[in-house]
């Protein structure tokens, strides 16, 4: 025994010298990352230290050796150490780090997040993620909206994609038919510019006419052009139509006039102009912010600017030019049954999507954000691909394939998440698409949902009996517009869908308040009765049924009593 304590006091001078020569730091800096391992094993059982494994002991001297060395190792642990580790949510770390967290989820996701509590909810709720998913949906909001819609600076873009949300859901409910007459023969083409409530129509007869959205009546009609007209594009700043003669005739638009565009041109003429470049029928034409673009059976796609009307660059494709949609710098562009991808600025050819339908490819829409292509071909199917850019390069994937029609798709349109077809089977079809499409958020990472072709389903929807060879479509707030050989132009108008699902969604929520409330009540008075309330409440309902069985029993003998 005598030589153990000389063995523990010998160790307990060294301890004593080996604290001596640690500098301040040195112990500060070991404290600190002990205090970090202690908060990483806040949630475990035990520390580390006292979770060591016993060795098998050599001598009785070495045993109790570790069992003095283990005891100095250890040191109590405070409440202040470990208690706040289990406090901690996600709203104690970095704002920026929150941000970056909720900028991994998908709208639903946010929106569950915002539930789970009040500072979540103001978190989720006034992220700047929810622009983002707006404008790659819809793009920015144009002021003055379609229909009231009520987009104002007091709401946030969380209200503004909820509303348009809901909004684009009444495309599966009722709806009533508007049938306008005016041109004397078929029509070629329709454009729904929807931020200023107007429908621009044209076709064989040559007269580009404008309509009234709401009413379904005839503003204003252009002289006649003097060819066929297959194409018209529009934004609240310019109005072109393009014609068989390979001629684009314009409007530009007249300050302080309610509907725009001077389609007569009594007021002045400088409003009106006409270009002259292709040397074949224009078949399509398409708008942005700086450029305007026009495809022609001359075999090119054409490059403007829209200010000077000056030919930019000219993409010269291998047949006739059906269909384009330009997005960004890019153009897509449909010729024979190929589809190409060009750099607007450059002309560079980025990709070909070769034989995307048997026979030609007449019609061709684009997401908002560009990732997506539709096409419709002669073969009367629609084919969806995804398009992932690599720098200078492109790679283009096949999502999916519907076969609504059994006729050619001469015109697709698309808003999200709806795409309408127009065949000269006289039919149109809804597809959404809103299951196939992912959300990038600017990297070139696919995140598509790419779904067996075989197991795809069919149109949500499907519009007929409305004529034979429907030649173009167009969809926009809560109406799509379409017109075809027969001479009519259709508005289906879905606002009372719209006007019945907010009754049933307000029904909806006074009954789920009705109910909780209902609940509440209940909660409450079974805490004030108790257990055995319940029993004698039930006891008597027994007795009850009891005393109405006997009842029974005393009429039927008293009813033997009289036949006898």
């Amino acid at each position: 025994m005598e030589f153990v304590c000389q063995e523990g006091t010998e160790d307990s001078k060294k301890l004593v010298s080996c604290v001596e020569h640690i500098e301040p730091n040195q112990f500060n800096s070991k404290l600190k990352a002990k205090e970090t391992a202690l908060s990483n094993l806040a949630f475990d059982s035990k520390p580390e230290n006292e979770r060591i494994v016993k060795p098998k002991p050599v001598s009785k001297f070495h045993s109790r050796k570790a069992i003095v060395s283990s005891n100095k190792s250890k040191q109590p642990l405070s409440d202040d150490d470990v208690l706040p580790n289990f406090r901690r949510s996600i709203t104690d770390l970095p704002p920026a780090l929150i941000s970056e967290i909720l900028n991994c989820l998908d709208p639903k996701e946010l929106g569950i997040v915002s539930c789970v509590s009040a500072s979540l909810h103001r978190l989720a709720s006034e992220h700047h993620v929810w622009k983002e998913f707006y404008c790659e949906r819809w793009g920015l909001p144009i002021a003055p909206t379609p229909l009231d819609a009520g987009f104002s600076d007091e709401k946030s873009w969380k209200d503004l994609y909820v509303e348009r949300e809901f909004r684009s859901n009444t495309f599966m409910g009722r709806y009533s038919m508007d049938v306008m007459y005016g041109h004397a023969e078929a029509v070629r083409t329709v454009f729904l510019l929807a931020s200023a409530k107007l429908i621009f129509t044209s076709g064989y007869d040559s007269v580009v006419r404008m309509w009234n959205m709401e009413e379904g009546l005839s503003i204003a009609s252009s002289r006649p052009l003097g060819c066929t007209i297959r194409a018209v594009a529009a934004d609240t700043k310019l109005l072109v139509a393009g014609g068989t003669d390979g001629f684009i005739h314009g409007w530009r638009a007249v300050e302080g006039l309610q509907h725009l565009f001077d389609l007569r041109g009594c007021q002045s003429q400088s409003t009106e102009f006409r270009v002259w470049e292709h040397e074949g029928p224009i078949t399509s034409l398409a708008l942005d912010l700086t450029r305007m673009y026009s495809g022609s059976w001359d075999m090119t796609v054409r490059v403007w600017d829209r200010f000077s009307m000056k030919c930019l660059t000219v993409l010269r494709h291998s047949d006739w030019v059906w269909g384009l949609a330009p997005h960004d710098t890019t153009v897509a562009s449909t010729s024979g049954s190929d589809v190409y991808i060009w750099e607007s600025s450059s002309g560079t050819l980025i990709t070909i999507i070769y034989s995307a339908h048997v026979g030609n490819t007449y019609s061709l829409a684009r997401s908002h954000t560009g990732n997506y292509l539709f096409t419709g071909g002669e073969d009367g199917a629609i084919h969806m691909f995804e398009i992932v850019r690599h720098c200078t390069e492109a790679t283009v994937s096949q999502v999916s394939t519907w076969i609504p029609h059994s006729g050619p798709v001469h015109s697709l349109a698309f808003e999200f998440p709806w795409l309408v077809s127009a065949s000269s089977d006289g039919k149109l079809s809804l597809i959404d698409v809103r299951k196939l499409l992912g959300t990038s958020k600017g990297k070139s990472v696919s995140r598509t949902k790419h779904v067996d072709k075989n197991g795809v389903e069919p149109p949500q929807r499907m519009l007929h009996g409305y004529g034979s060879n429907l030649f173009s479509v167009d969809i926009g707030a809560d109406r799509i517009v379409c017109a075809g050989e027969e001479g009519a132009v259709r508005i289906f108008n879905f606002t009372q869908a719209l006007e019945i699902e907010k009754r049933i969604r307000a029904l909806r929520g006074i009954r789920l308040e009705n109910r909780m409330r209902r609940r509440k009540l209940q909660i409450e008075m079974n805490s004030k009765g108790g257990r055995t309330d319940q029993c004698s409440v039930a006891a008597k309902k027994n007795t009850v049924n009891g005393d109405r069985g006997s009842a029974w029993h005393n009429k039927r003998r008293v009813s033997s009593k009289l036949k006898a």
